[in-house]
């Protein structure tokens, strides 16, 4: 049987391809950065979306150290945290 050990180390990042349109790096970024706030909101003990309004999901990126998200992201977010279960 094998253990799972915990590691404090991050994981080795990896380049992004090169030669894609600048908006699919837009894109990914803004995915990633909902994905992080809303796994912070969500061991904030934030459920459901209706529970993140703007204001939360933005003092929630200034308490993890992160720039505060667009409408967009925000949108994002809530959309994570409704068919992310």
């Amino acid at each position: 049987m094998a253990v799972a050990t915990l590691t404090t180390e991050p994981l080795l990042k990896k380049p992004l391809p090169a030669g894609k349109p600048r908006e699919w790096y837009v894109n990914h970024n803004r995915r990633l950065k909902a994905m992080r706030l809303a796994i912070a909101l969500l061991d904030s003990g934030v459920y459901q979306p209706e529970q993140a309004p703007n204001i939360k999901i933005r003092s929630t990126a200034a308490r993890i150290g992160i720039h505060p998200p667009s409408d967009t992201t925000c949108r994002m977010v809530r959309f994570l945290i409704r068919y992310g279960r």
